[in-house]
């Protein structure tokens, strides 16, 4: 079984599209996940310029090199964790990552900050807030519900960060993002 690497997968519909662009060069996946796929067999060059040739137009790309794989990794750990799992436990990111990629965490933060140009906790914050944004768009949880999905200690604590990410409070941005919906009879 060959294990490939591929850039920019980070949802559900990534994948379907991945595994559409598979299925089309004829190759036979045993398994697909998010930056991951096993494949039957080994790719030759020649299939696998043809997967790359398919997959840049659509915004993904196979990755290579060891060091970008394990930042793919680090990402697609991270989305997960914040958009798929409703973790209802505190966790540790940094446990997480040593034990999911077998590194040390010092390890995997100097080569995320170095290659990403950012820190591991900042970019989980990052998909937290983007995660928050969605909630409160959906408008199904309360403020304090969101915090307690995403582990916030409180609503303070979630509106003061949102805010220093965003510069908005979470109440002014879902009041921004309900003023641009339109009436349906005004579309």
């Amino acid at each position: 079984m060959n294990t490939v690497f591929i850039k920019n997968m980070v949802c559900n519909r990534c994948i379907m599209v991945v595994q559409n662009e598979l299925d089309k060069l004829g190759l036979e996946v045993k398994n697909i996940k998010l930056g991951e796929v096993n494949l039957d067999k080994e790719l030759t060059s020649e299939q696998k310029d043809k997967l790359d040739n398919a997959l840049i137009p659509l915004g993904f790309e196979v990755i290579d090199d060891k060091k970008s794989r394990i930042i793919e990794k680090i990402k697609n750990i991270i989305i997960d964790l914040v958009h798929y799992q409703n973790n209802d436990s505190k966790i540790n990111l940094s446990e997480v990552l040593s034990n999911q990629l077998h590194h040390d965490y010092n390890y995997l933060s100097n080569l995320f900050s170095e290659v990403e140009g950012t820190t591991i906790e900042k970019y989980f914050i990052a998909q937290k807030i983007e995660k928050v944004k969605e909630l409160l768009v959906y408008d199904e949880l309360s403020l304090s519900e969101i915090a307690s999905r995403l582990n916030y200690s409180s609503v303070a604590y979630l509106s003061n960060q949102f805010k220093k990410v965003t510069g908005l409070t979470p109440s002014h941005f879902k009041q921004i993002k309900e003023d641009k919906r339109k009436p349906l009879d005004r579309v």
